[in-house]
């Protein structure tokens, strides 16, 4: 057996209705000056509404940030690093999907020190000390309360992450209950984005891929397979809307420290030039990426496949389960109503080798797929999903 390191959020507490206790549930991780960080959606509809009334009864004075968009910029965490410099806050809260949770990260970070953003981008870089950090997704999908790693967009087009330890925060919450109101192409796109987390986390070529990391892949996508279509056809459904949060937050902590690779490096470029959302970019790539990687990683998805859909199991040889795997993974896509095709999303051929060369420049990613990639492969796959 490897060597291997294994970090994680520190508290996790699942319950719902936890949102409405934050003050009682986050306890020591609490100051009495907090940033609360949230965007414009969550707050009109009202879903931080009990959790502020919470912190507001238990005396603690609380200052919200709620200006932050999908793929956050540089621009909104310096708006509100500011905002919590202004309040002299003495920790942060992020409620909502992971741009509101990575941005809280980052705040945190430069809050709690004299660290200059530019230093800590990249692996490891990052050094705090951060200020006392609460996290509360309101999406099944990123993972990001339980991950080290920020992403941020920089100059518009280009997308930076900054991975350390540091980021993890004190304490989880997590309330399915917050997930109810999600719309369906949401639920699908984000779940979508939890199974990559699992799939790429279990095959990673990292040196520190490890038993436990996966151990809580399998387990989270039993979850979300299980369920990920129940959530979307019945989004009232609190067993299946459970169930998707715990299988997200379980991809979270199995790629946290087993990390991504390919499917991510890929899916950046769709993001950051086209602003699609980062669950249907992982999408949309996801079966070619895994079709590109199966001559090396047959095995590792075969081994898999029926955790995610379990009547592959009568496929007895290795081959078949793996390609029953993706073609599954294909299908699921397509019955969930999502696009399937890049130009589905506006991106046309001529834009593919842009995005190829951007691709090439997620290193830290990259270098964790099973199969080494060159520019014409990442080339080849856009053209096969285009």
């Amino acid at each position: 057996m490897q060597p291997f390191v294994f970090n994680t959020t520190p508290q996790i507490v699942f319950k719902p209705g936890a949102a409405a206790e934050v003050a009682d549930v986050a306890g020591k991780a609490l100051g009495e000056r907090v940033l609360f960080v949230t965007d414009p959606g969550i707050r009109s509809l009202g879903l931080c509404d009990a959790a502020l009334s919470s912190l507001a009864q238990a005396g603690i004075a609380v200052s919200v940030f709620d200006q932050v968009e999908a793929d956050p910029s540089l621009g909104t965490v310096q708006k509100a690093v500011e905002a919590g410099r202004v309040q002299d806050v003495s920790n942060v809260i992020g409620f909502g999907g992971g741009s509101s949770l990575d941005v809280a990260k980052v705040a945190a970070l430069l809050l709690g020190s004299d660290q200059e953003v530019e230093s800590a981008w990249g692996v490891g870089n990052a050094v705090g000390p951060r200020l006392p950090l609460v996290l509360v997704p309101t999406t099944a999908g990123t993972g990001s309360e339980v991950t080290p790693v920020s992403i941020i967009s920089v100059g518009g087009l280009e997308k930076r992450g900054i991975s350390s330890s540091i980021l993890l925060p004190d304490v989880a919450i997590l309330d399915p209950d917050l997930t109810l109101g999600l719309p369906p192409h949401i639920t699908a796109a984000t779940g979508i984005d939890a199974m990559v987390h699992a799939i790429e986390a279990f095959a990673s070529k990292s040196a520190n891929n490890n038993p436990l990391s996966k151990m809580l892949a399998r387990q989270a996508l039993r979850l979300l397979g299980a369920n990920i279509e129940v959530a979307v056809s019945d989004g009232a459904n609190r067993e299946a809307r459970a169930a998707m949060l715990l299988g997200s937050t379980l991809a979270g902590q199995a790629f946290a420290n087993s990390p991504v690779a390919a499917v991510h490096a890929l899916a950046y470029p769709i993001g950051g030039r086209f602003h699609v959302p980062h669950g249907l970019s992982n999408a949309l790539v996801l079966p070619h990426v895994l079709r590109f990687n199966a001559t090396d990683a047959a095995l590792a998805y075969a081994e898999i496949a029926a955790d995610a859909f379990p009547d592959l199991t009568a496929e007895e040889e290795l081959e078949a389960r793996c390609d029953g795997f993706i073609e599954r993974l294909a299908g699921l896509s397509v019955k969930l109503q999502l696009p399937s095709r890049l130009r589905d999303v506006g991106i046309t051929q001529g834009d593919l080798a842009l995005m190829a060369q951007d691709a090439m420049k997620q290193t830290r990613l990259l270098v964790n797929n099973p199969r080494e990639m060159t520019e014409a492969d990442a080339y080849a796959i856009y053209r096969a999903a285009w």
